[in-house]
């Protein structure tokens, strides 16, 4: 089992957190995606989780959402086990996710598959003002509530996946790979949009390999290598650590 790296306090680190890994290992079938894997999330923090292909990253996501069963370590939701439950009960208790590629029902308007985001809940009130309140962040979707979600660009996608989400009035928010396929101005306004989201108090746990960017919001980040973390700080810091300059952060200037 690989050592335990551990990310300083910062000013949000209070009480318990509110998502937990410790020591988990995930594989498929015979292959260890996941090995010794400690994580803490607190809430009002935006934790990233970097690293290259294949380190783990998504698996880790599916690992906390059920989609992928744990064979050691234990993961914490507030405190409370939920390794082994069902993803539809994960996010009963508001931990929703921003897949990878979007994923959207794609012959479906983009008003439908916002009201998919609230599929679990009953409050039609409340569903209605959620609607108002994503298309108020963003108002490209306002202007093609009524258009397909396959002809809208790939940054609308992006928003309409992030919206969809938001509708499920998340308190833990994960996101996969957020600006993947996009242009640079769009990247921008959806780290922009992550910022704005999580100062409404929504926490946020970022898996993203556009490291610069993601460490540019983050409060605190966490490096996965083939399955091992392996390097953890406050975002300030790895932004100016050697090590992370030379493995991801070398494009940047």
């Amino acid at each position: 089992m690989s050592e335990s790296v551990q990310a300083p306090a910062t000013n949000k680190q209070t009480g318990e957190p509110i998502l937990k890994l410790v020591n988990v290992d995930s594989y498929y079938g015979p292959i260890r995606a996941l090995e010794g894997v400690n994580i803490e999330v607190y809430a009002g923090e935006i934790v990233c989780l970097l690293g290259s292909n294949a380190a783990g990253k998504t698996t880790t996501l599916k690992t906390i959402l059920g989609m992928v069963a744990p064979r050691a370590g234990q993961i914490y939701l507030r405190g409370k086990r939920i390794d082994g439950k069902k993803t539809t009960e994960i996010v009963a208790q508001k931990v929703t996710m921003v897949p990878e590629n979007r994923r959207l029902f794609t012959r479906m308007s983009v008003r439908e598959n916002l009201e998919i985001g609230a599929e679990l809940r009953d409050d039609k009130e409340g569903i209605e003002k959620d609607i108002r309140r994503v298309l108020e962040i963003f108002p490209r979707l306002a202007e093609r509530i009524g258009q397909k979600a396959g002809t809208l660009s790939g940054g609308e996608q992006q928003m309409l996946a992030m919206g969809r989400a938001l509708m499920a009035r998340p308190e833990v928010l994960l996101m996969d790979e957020p600006s993947m396929g996009l242009a640079p101005i769009l990247v921008e306004q959806v780290f922009e949009t992550i910022k704005e989201i999580n100062s409404e108090g929504t926490t946020v746990f970022l898996v993203e390999q556009n490291a610069h960017m993601a460490l540019e919001i983050a409060d605190r980040a966490y490096v996965l290598q083939t399955g091992n973390v392996v390097l953890s700080d406050s975002a300030e810091k790895l932004l100016n650590d050697p090590k992370m300059q030379e493995a991801y952060l070398g494009e940047v200037t």
